[in-house]
């Protein structure tokens, strides 16, 4: 099974990335969008895998970050 791990920092965590792509918006001629949060995401194969504690112990400091776990049925690229 096709799955994604989005990995985003939790609300109120401070995200240096987000701010200056936010900052920098306004000069490359982009209004009005706020809250600029940057994550990561990890695409894997797996079957069977527990994934919860996979994220848990590894892919996520779980102290600072969120994550979600997109799975999709068939082996084709969900994009």
């Amino acid at each position: 099974m096709k799955v994604r791990v989005l990995i985003r920092p939790k609300p109120g965590i401070l995200d240096p990335q987000g701010k200056a792509i936010e900052r920098a918006l306004p000069a490359l001629g982009f209004e009005g969008i706020e809250e600029v949060r940057v994550g990561r995401l990890v695409e894997l194969e797996a079957d069977g895998a527990d994934l919860e504690a996979l994220c848990e112990r590894l892919l996520a400091n779980t102290l600072i970050e969120d994550f979600e776990i997109v799975r999709f049925a068939d082996r084709t690229d969900p994009a």
